[in-house]
């Protein structure tokens, strides 16, 4: 399943492990997050619903049955391309979200929602570049890649504006990182200088990641 080997790339990608299988709670029936959220409710294809217990938090990860579907039709495990990349990243995003936050639980730290936006979109810049380097990397080079992911953004109108803003400063903080890790890192087997600064990153609490990037190196 496709969503298991994202978690497993994600866990060999920073060096974690959190105990819990994401197809385990995966559903595609739109009905369950109507449910959950109320009948008015906007819904997008991928949302990670979170709901705070005493001691716990219970997750569930929707992701709806036609987006999973169409990537069953064109997988972008064998053949990446412009085609299916948008939703390949929203696949990514939401394992990214579930991966992250309960990871975050596991060591008893918190987290915010900007937090989870922005690592998910470097997760989706990383997901991509190294799925079409491992492919020959011939359909998007890097500049491409770059530019579909954080440039050629739209936001959902049902957003509140608060949720637009959230959105777009993770775009931003997000694209400023990941032009960097490209200038940086050429492409090929990921180094272990990159795979030093990409685990680093992953542990630093929001406060930290936010004063990296604004680092004069991401000037």
């Amino acid at each position: 399943m496709l969503v298991r080997e994202l978690q497993q790339w994600l866990g060999r990608l920073y060096a974690i492990e959190i105990g819990a299988d994401v197809s385990d709670y995966l559903v595609t029936d739109a009905r369950v997050p109507a449910q959950l959220l109320g009948a008015d409710a906007p819904l997008s294809d991928e949302m990670l619903l979170v709901q705070e217990c005493p001691g716990s938090v219970d997750l569930t990860l929707y992701l709806n049955a036609a987006l999973l579907d169409r990537l069953d039709y064109a997988d972008p495990r064998y053949r990446l391309v412009h085609g299916n990349l948008d939703d390949f990243c929203r696949v990514l995003e939401g394992v990214s979200h579930f991966v992250y936050l309960a990871w975050k639980a596991c060591n008893d730290r918190r987290v915010s929602m900007l937090e989870l936006e922005v690592q998910a979109e470097v997760d989706k810049y990383l997901g991509a570049r190294l799925l079409l380097e491992s492919q020959g990397g011939a359909v998007m080079q890097g500049p491409e890649l770059l530019q579909r992911l954080f440039a050629q953004v739209r936001y959902r109108d049902s957003l509140s504006t608060e949720e637009q803003a959230r959105y777009r400063c993770a775009n931003d903080v997000a694209s400023r990182y990941c032009r960097n890790l490209e200038q940086r890192f050429t492409a090929g087997p990921v180094p272990a200088a990159m795979m030093q600064e990409l685990r680093a990153f992953y542990r630093m609490p929001q406060p930290d990641k936010l004063s990296h990037i604004n680092s004069s190196q991401f000037a």
